[in-house]
């Protein structure tokens, strides 16, 4: 059974960069469909970005597109969110998720994972 587990939040000033990572461990991660979801305090929880197995194929929410980007690298067994531009409006809990699949169609409901990891903080000042 793979376990997912990020890494890399923390506090940063408004503008700054952050890269968090996704690394799985259990088996290869290279057929798993992967997504970042975040949860703002007292907010559902939201679809960031995904990318297929293959990394060829990205998707992200209007909210991120331009400032964040999702790449993976499965010889490491980790997908990455690179997270630039940042905003106060993007502290959050991010969450990885993944679920085993080669489909490529975009997946940006919470019910589309089976697997989660649990979360790491981000927090943006202004």
């Amino acid at each position: 059974q793979v376990q997912l587990v990020e890494s890399g939040g923390g506090l940063v000033q408004a503008g700054g960069s952050l890269r968090l990572s996704c690394a799985a461990s259990g088996r290869t991660f290279s057929q798993y469909y992967t997504g970042w979801f975040r949860q703002a305090p007292g907010k559902e929880r939201e679809f960031v970005a995904a990318i297929s197995w293959s990394g060829g194929i990205t998707y992200y929410a209007g909210s991120v597109r331009g400032r964040f980007t999702i790449s993976r690298d499965n010889s490491k067994n980790t997908v990455y969110l690179q997270m630039n531009s940042l905003k106060p409006e993007d502290t959050a809990v991010y969450y990885c998720a993944a679920d085993r699949t080669t489909q490529q169609y975009m997946r940006r409901y919470e019910y589309e994972y089976t697997l989660w990891g649990q979360g790491t903080q981000v927090i943006v000042s202004s």
